[in-house]
């Protein structure tokens, strides 16, 4: 489980405003499992979704994501794994590959976490952010993502990666605004 909680460049959980988040957040629960639901409501409801919300930066780094309060899916897993692995969870990277207009082709990469809780094992969760349509919740061990694959060209690949996609990080660090980034949405037909 160590690659799991490994520090990175971009899920730098040694970052002192992450490091102070994660344990503000861990204060009000005992268990590892309330910590990481504590942990994903957070982000989910307090981080901005960048597309959504129309907002600049283009974040990465799990600590520019906190500073910023915005960010793609992408960055939005970044800081949650960093919050979780400041907690000590093992946490890691999944990926869809989903149509943006829900009418088949262009595709893009969708990205969220999967967490260990040690009662459990591996448990995927979402912290995309809800709107109309995007009901993501923590309801272990009943698995509640944004998205569900509903068209031919969509997958969800069962791979949990320790580290982000080198494909997601050169994509977010591309882009300095959030519709550029729309313009330019990674996308990769396996992994």
């Amino acid at each position: 489980m160590n690659e799991y909680l490994k520090v990175s460049e971009v899920i730098d959980w040694h970052h002192p405003e992450i490091r102070k988040r994660a344990k503000q957040i861990a204060l009000d629960f005992e268990t590892s499992i309330e910590i990481a639901k504590g942990c994903f409501e957070w982000v989910r409801d307090e981080i901005r979704h960048s597309c959504d919300y129309q907002i600049n930066p283009v974040t990465c780094r799990a600590s520019e994501v906190l500073k910023y309060k915005t960010g793609y899916c992408f960055a939005k897993s970044h800081l949650l794994a960093a919050l979780l692995r400041a907690n000590q969870i093992p946490t890691g990277f999944c990926y869809q590959r989903l149509s943006i207009d829900d009418l088949g082709a262009p595709y893009s990469l969708h990205g969220f976490n999967a967490i260990y809780l040690p009662e459990i094992g591996w448990y995927r969760v979402d912290a995309r952010g809800n709107k109309e349509g995007v009901n993501a919740e923590f309801t272990p061990p009943q698995e509640q993502l944004a998205y569900k694959i509903k068209l031919s060209g969509e997958k969800d690949f069962p791979m949990i990666f320790a580290e982000p996609l080198k494909i997601i990080i050169e994509a977010l660090q591309a882009q300095n605004t959030w519709d550029e980034m729309l313009c330019n949405l990674p996308d990769l037909n396996s992994v």
